[in-house]
């Protein structure tokens, strides 16, 4: 029982990291399997579901595109910054960081979130002002973000230009 348990995990496991192909058969069924076509099919489409190209999982890809995440902070926002930093980074968003430094900012981060205080976290369509990290996790849960970065994952963030 317990080498049937070790067999599954390590199936599941390796999964996340293997290739798919895609492609029809000659009766016209579509295939779709971890291994390549036999012969010399035309129209095979090999995708690698493990990352998408730029680094991301799919899974954190998708809900960047949907929920992009905007961290507003501030040259005086130390400690709550900080900690509103360190919650991305440890779910491992992808983020950007825009401090609020000219009056036109400030004017508008008080029309986002209804008053001119950092940190603001933009989730999409959705805002939250001031650090909590209750709000912050329930926003990135509800955009599909993960719950924890992967192995590997990079610290995202940056001042925008």
């Amino acid at each position: 029982m317990r080498r049937l348990l070790v067999l599954c995990l390590a199936l599941v496991c390796t999964s996340g990291f293997a290739e798919t192909y895609r492609w029809v058969d000659a009766t016209g069924r579509v295939i779709i399997s971890d291994s390549p076509p036999p012969g010399k099919p035309k129209n095979v489409l090999k995708a690698d579901t493990s990352e998408a190209g730029d680094g991301l999982p799919f899974a954190v890809k998708r809900a960047a595109e949907a929920f992009p995440v905007t961290l507003f902070t501030s040259a005086d926002c130390v400690a709550d910054c900080k900690n509103a930093r360190e919650l991305l980074n440890g779910r491992g968003v992808p983020f950007t960081e825009k401090m609020v430094q000219t009056a036109e900012e400030f004017a508008e981060l008080k029309a986002l979130v209804g008053d001119a205080f950092v940190p603001a976290l933009k989730v999409g369509n959705q805002r939250v002002r001031g650090f909590e990290a209750a709000s912050y996790n329930n926003l990135l849960d509800l955009a599909g973000y993960p719950a924890k970065a992967l192995p590997g994952s990079k610290p995202s963030g940056g001042l925008s230009k």
